[in-house]
């Protein structure tokens, strides 16, 4: 059949390429594959980030209500939360959660990753434990937390009555306001470490060792080195992990809900925990979409000034 077609091609009779071979001619070319590479992800983009977010702007402009679609009543729904006491107080907890529970995974994190760098024995069975807290689901992990400051049944209260630390019954851990945010911000930076130390351990791994030995020959002690070859040199990396952190740590929804759902009188709220109680649990959608639409310029601000830092770097 070859012999056949290269006798008609010197003939003078060229065989047309089939559809199939032209469909694939087009597809090969480079701008057309190109797209055709980002289209699914821009699909995800557009159904899963711009929809949701263009349906909130929406609802925050209008009187929504669950089963009433309400109608436009401009920025009222905004001027109406910021002179809503339990949305200050909101907007307070939020930046003391995450400024406390920022500091404490930095320091943690930073501290844990040069433990895990070390030559230690079952090194890689204690990475393989320390991601535990981060795989586990949210809920089932903040659950036994739960159980653990249980006011009747807390191991905590008992174990630090048995090391004679505190006296007996205890505080009651959920159902104090100082206390309750203190929990939270322990589950939180319990969670929250692994990702930080693992990818700190990242960097730490990927500083070449003739630094090291440079400075331990100008008679440098392990602290001036961690201050002028490992910190130095790892500020990048600090400052990706640290504004992922803050990110997720900004936007906590699932410890929060579970521990105090809110309470005890609010002093627990965050953003997205006071956006859920009202404009799902209330009903007010309105109201819920422009409490959670008050993340969004200040995690812009946030991630502007530290994008900038990472891209001076």
């Amino acid at each position: 059949m070859a012999v056949g077609q290269r006798v008609l091609e010197s003939a003078g009779f060229r065989q047309e390429p089939g559809r199939l071979t032209r469909l694939r001619a087009w597809w090969e070319q480079e701008h057309v594959f190109g797209y055709g590479l980002i289209t699914p992800a821009l699909v995800l983009l557009v159904c899963l980030v711009a929809y949701p977010f263009g349906m909130a702007i929406y609802f925050s402009l209008s009187d929504y209500w669950v089963g009433s679609p309400g109608a436009f009543v401009g920025l009222n729904n905004y001027r109406e939360i910021l002179s809503n006491d339990v949305f200050r107080q909101t907007v307070q907890n939020s930046f003391v959660f995450t400024a406390i529970a920022l500091g404490f995974k930095t320091v943690l994190g930073i501290w844990l990753a040069l433990l895990l760098a070390r030559n230690l024995r079952f090194k890689r069975l204690l990475r393989g434990a320390i991601l535990l807290p981060w795989v586990i689901p949210t809920a089932l992990s903040v659950l036994g937390w739960w159980w653990m400051f249980d006011s009747l049944y807390s191991v905590v209260n008992w174990t630090a009555i048995r090391l004679h630390l505190i006296t007996a019954p205890g505080p009651n851990w959920l159902g104090q306001t100082a206390y309750a945010m203190t929990a939270v911000i322990v589950v939180n930076v319990w969670r929250g470490l692994p990702f930080f130390a693992i990818t700190v351990l990242a960097g730490l791994v990927s500083i070449p060792r003739e630094f090291y030995e440079a400075a331990e020959v100008d008679g440098a002690s392990s602290w001036q080195r961690f201050w002028t070859v490992t910190l130095p040199l790892l500020k990048p990396v600090l400052a990706v992990v640290i504004l992922f952190s803050t990110i997720f740590t900004f936007g906590d929804f699932n410890i929060v809900y579970v521990l105090t759902r809110g309470g005890p009188v609010n002093t627990t709220h965050l953003f997205a925990t006071y956006a859920y109680q009202i404009g799902l649990q209330g009903g007010n959608l309105g109201q819920g979409a422009a409490i959670s639409l008050f993340l969004f310029p200040m995690l812009f601000a946030v991630v502007f000034l530290q994008l900038r830092y990472i891209r001076k770097e």
